[in-house]
């Protein structure tokens, strides 16, 4: 599966402190052999971010995406539940 990362997420990422990156690296590989994988929590948005799917990486942190097509996706936003704002 292709992961493309959007700005916003790159920026997002480069803030986040060491050991949340790489819990991201392992939950990514997790991800791309199968998104909806349950210790990954992956569930669909609501509202006005319908048509997102969002991810745990832990117990505060997730990663917001979109599918593309069957096998690509974005990670738009990654964060607590402000991401979703």
């Amino acid at each position: 599966m292709e992961i493309r990362y959007r700005p916003r997420f790159v920026r997002e990422y480069k803030k986040l402190p060491f050991q949340i990156q790489r819990l991201v690296e392992k939950r990514t590989v997790l991800f791309r052999k199968n998104p909806f994988d349950s210790r990954l929590k992956t569930h669909k948005l609501h509202g006005d971010l319908e048509g997102f799917h969002a991810f745990w990486i832990d117990y505060h942190n997730r990663i917001m995406f979109a599918f593309v097509n069957e096998q690509t996706v974005e990670f738009y936003s990654i964060g607590d539940h402000d991401i979703y704002s």
